[in-house]
């Protein structure tokens, strides 16, 4: 039967089989690990790549709701820094009124300030003029009485004569416009 096997077969040198049952077995061999590969280790392989599929489409599906909250916090988050802007602007503008209005305050302070010591020292320059001008009139009254009195030869000892005549004579001066006693001026 070798002889048949032979003629049949393509010359396989020394994997010729000797015994035409070494090829059955070696078929039934070969179907008997498909079908047990089939029935065993195949599902295996499935489930663990069905699991690995699942565990990766939703470690997708986290990644992309990760994602989608992220970009929901970051647009919140700009929202919030432009309303933080938009807040620091108005109080700053705020900021400015105040200093404006506390500028303007202090400034009308200062020039109440500065009109009552400007009243004040009026009304102290009026009294030392005031005192100044009854001094002077005592002293030109009893000066224009002694040279009257020394021109007519008697004494003017009529102190209320000599006063009117001193009041006329500083008022006809007081009527009269002011003359420069500046050096380089004419009168």
């Amino acid at each position: 039967m070798a002889a048949p096997l032979t003629v049949l077969l393509v010359n396989l040198g020394p994997l010729l089989p000797e015994h035409p049952i070494e090829i059955i077995l070696g078929i039934v061999l070969v179907l008997v690990i498909t079908w047990a590969c089939s029935k065993f280790i195949v599902p295996r392989f499935e489930n663990m790549y069905h699991e690995r599929s699942e565990a990766i489409q939703g470690g997708i599906e986290r990644a992309e709701k990760a994602q989608a909250e992220a970009k929901a916090a970051l647009q919140q988050y700009r929202e919030q820094l432009a309303g933080a802007r938009d807040e620091a602007a108005q109080i700053r503008e705020d900021a400015k009124t105040q200093g404006a209005q506390i500028v303007e305050e202090m400034r009308a302070t200062a020039q109440a300030e500065a009109d009552r010591i400007t009243a004040r020292a009026t009304a102290q320059i009026r009294a030392q003029r005031d005192l100044a001008v009854g001094e002077l009139r005592g002293e030109i009254g009893g000066l224009a009485t002694s040279l009257a009195g020394r021109i007519v030869g008697e004494s003017l000892a009529d102190d209320a004569r000599v006063e009117a005549t001193v009041d006329r004579f500083l008022a006809e001066l007081a009527t009269q416009p002011a003359r420069s006693t500046r050096v380089g001026d004419k009168a």
